[in-house]
């Protein structure tokens, strides 16, 4: 497992402090496959280096597994990222005078492997990327996409059960790109754990998640993916303004034909969806998950709630937004205002045809 714990680095440039990560929190699991995306200058690169051991953080911890990165001594921390973490750069950063072959032996001679098992080990990491015809080549008789294996070769080389990779396809075709994120799916299969940057948002829908940095700050990850369509200046604003709010399993959030002053998402839990009907039986309209949310139709469209909403059989955590702060974002962004129109006239369809089973039952 990787942690962040609130985690802060400021550099000085040309006399002022700049924030390239602002009490960032970040927790990654053992075989998660994360990706990160950002505006250049968002802080995504420094995130890598700090979570690489390779950047010491101003204020904050970094923890892998049960160890914390920069509390342990230079030589320790070395060790532990020579034996655990495995670097792929945008740039490749190959040694152009050696072969692919002797590229990818630099650093099992580090591990002091001796040399014949370092070629036949290298023999056979350079056969995984399909490269095993170009042992004797170097950077320079190499295609961008073949220096890109055997990087990834390299990568491999101390078998790490982390991998950062900061825009591994950045220099790609889309051919080349797409045969990366296959091997790198494919390590993720093994158990490895990765983290990308990518400035690349096709691909991010081939990892398990995709967080969003702006500004230095770790924007809620349950806010990207209730609202996808806002711009990233508007879901820092509301990471900052949002509040959370922990609901017991069966208790009441929304009445129906009552005011509504908040904008929910579900961060943890799931929410029923509830209608009566005129001998007060229950239906229940939808279930709501992580990442879906309520109280926009009321917001969008004005009126009382539509319909009783109540947290399921655990607990429920969600983020709330004031009315106020909500309906000034979506005057703002109006591809935003536009998606959930159409989901607030979905739901109302839906309410109308309910109400109608319901008073005829």
């Amino acid at each position: 497992m990787l942690v962040l714990d609130s985690v802060s680095k400021a550099y000085e440039h040309r006399g002022r402090m700049v924030k390239a990560m602002d009490e960032v929190t970040l927790v990654v699991p053992r075989g998660d496959f994360v990706s990160v995306v950002g505006p250049s200058g968002s802080g995504k690169s420094t995130l890598l280096l700090v979570l690489g051991g390779m950047l010491s953080p101003c204020s904050g911890k970094v923890w892998l597994e049960k160890e914390s990165v920069y509390e342990l001594q230079p030589e320790k921390r070395a060790k532990l990222r020579k034996e655990k973490i495995g670097f792929v750069f945008q740039t490749f950063n190959l040694v152009p005078y050696l072969t692919a072959l002797e590229n990818v032996q630099v650093p099992l001679f580090l591990s002091g492997l001796a040399e014949e098992q370092q070629k036949t080990k290298g023999e056979a990491l350079l056969k995984r990327v399909g490269l095993e015809d170009r042992l004797d080549h170097k950077p320079s008789e190499l295609s961008i996409g073949q220096q890109q294996r055997v990087a990834l070769a390299r990568m491999l080389a101390n078998d790490p059960k982390v991998i950062l990779a900061d825009e591994p396809t950045g220099n790609l075709d889309p051919e080349t790109s797409s045969s990366v994120m296959d091997f790198l799916a494919e390590l993720n299969k093994e158990g490895r754990t990765i983290v990308m940057v990518t400035h690349d948002p096709s691909l991010t829908s081939r990892t398990h998640r995709n967080i969003i940095l702006s500004d230095g700050e770790l924007i809620y990850e349950t806010i990207s993916r209730s609202l996808p369509q806002l711009r990233h200046r508007h879901m820092l604003e509301f990471t900052r303004i949002a509040e959370e709010r922990v609901v017991q399993p069966n208790e009441t959030i929304i009445s129906r034909d009552q005011p509504v002053d908040h904008f929910f998402m579900i961060r943890e839990g799931e929410v029923e969806v509830v209608l009566h009907d005129e001998k007060n039986q229950e239906y229940v309209l939808s279930n709501l998950s992580e990442g879906e949310f309520f109280g926009e139709v009321e917001l969008l469209r004005g009126g009382k709630s539509i319909a009783n909403v109540r947290a399921g059989g655990r607990p429920v955590s969600v983020l709330t937004l004031p009315r106020a702060d909500f309906l000034r974002v979506m005057n703002e962004s109006p591809i935003t205002a536009e998606a959930l129109g159409k989901i607030v006239q979905k739901k109302l369809d839906e309410r109308r045809i309910a109400d109608r089973r319901l008073a005829g039952s």
